[in-house]
């Protein structure tokens, strides 16, 4: 590309994972162009970026993107670089009509793997997908650095007074489509097998009943469920010692601070490359658990709202003496 670059917009108007996954491009690009970066995305999801030093200006719409293309019209970019890659991004490239970057998200690959069990899946992870797209276009490398999460310093403040203990453990409740979310007997075993240690439950409004349930059965735990904004959960997260979560924007959250996770898989696959992601200079922290030998899955990109088949195997299957392994392991290590 032989234009400068002086000034590019990123897309990704959902959802929490995703636009985590979209950190290692803002940073690189950033610091590598040294361009100004904006970054569009939906108004929930912006606190997610609100703290991100390598954005300089923070777009967001509510239901719409015609809501913010004039404004972005007068910005008079160089290039967008587009990671969402769907009708709406795209009539809104064709708005701004300035030169674009997009990649490649694999829906015939991930349909077959989906609907017909032929894995004809890259082997890699999306991020490194997203910086090969981005080097061959603007030579753009990636620093293997992984991840960002960043909050706001006030937000330890606010968490200082939720009553946490040292080496407390986090175990994530929710997920937004029930095939990805750990079943409530493994959750049991786990707060039960460690009740030397304070269990945080973390999740949204709809776990909530759930988070009350196992916080009057369980004095060791720590319900915050639909208690937190996403700083404020990414914060706990960051002083935690371990991480146990579904196929989750949490999950990923943790994957960019550092934390040692043990993962749980349920209708999802990892060879979609959404896993747990630590960057090239970092150590692998994460544990994945799942039932791979299963032959209805993956029966799903992205999670379903309940099984297809009504077993429920993917999640209900797992055995509870592998993730004790799992978890143990990664105490001692970390």
């Amino acid at each position: 590309m032989n234009k400068e670059i002086t000034k590019v917009l990123i897309l990704r108007f959902s959802s929490i994972g995703d636009i985590v996954l979209c950190t290692p491009v803002i940073r690189n690009v950033k610091k590598q162009l040294g361009c100004e970066v904006h970054f569009l995305t939906k108004n929930r999801f912006t606190s997610l970026v609100s703290s991100n030093p390598y954005i300089d200006k923070l777009w967001s719409f509510n239901s719409e993107v015609d809501e913010v293309v004039d404004s972005l019209k007068k910005e008079s970019y160089d290039l967008v670089i587009d990671l969402h890659k769907n009708l709406r991004s795209l009539r809104l490239k064709k708005s701004l009509g300035v030169k674009s970057i997009s990649f490649d998200k694999i829906n015939i690959e991930k349909f077959l793997m989906v609907h017909f069990k032929i894995n004809r899946l890259p082997d890699k992870h999306l991020i490194d997908r997203y910086m090969e797209s981005i080097d061959e276009e603007l030579g753009v490398k990636d620093d293997g650095d992984g991840m960002d999460f960043f909050y706001n310093s006030s937000v330890l403040k606010s968490v200082s007074t939720l009553g946490l203990t040292q080496n407390y453990i986090v175990l994530v409740l929710g997920a937004t489509y029930y095939t990805k979310r750990v079943p409530l007997h493994l959750m049991e075993q786990i707060i039960e097998d460690y009740g030397d240690k304070q269990i945080v439950l973390l999740g949204g409004a709809d776990v909530s009943e759930l988070g009350i349930t196992l916080s009057k059965k369980y004095k060791n735990t720590l319900n915050l469920t639909a208690k937190l904004s996403l700083q404020e959960s990414a914060a706990v997260i960051d002083q935690s010692r371990l991480v146990l979560s579904g196929d989750t924007g949490m999950m990923h959250i943790a994957a960019a601070l550092k934390k040692p996770i043990v993962s749980i898989w349920g209708s999802t696959f990892l060879g979609f490359g959404m896993y747990p992601y630590y960057g090239k200079k970092h150590s692998d922290k994460n544990i994945s658990i799942g039932m791979e030998e299963l032959k209805c899955r993956p029966c799903s990109k992205i999670g379903k709202h309940k099984c297809p088949r009504s077993h429920f195997d993917c999640m209900m299957q797992i055995e509870y003496s592998r993730l004790k392994v799992a978890i143990d392991r990664q105490l001692k290590l970390y």
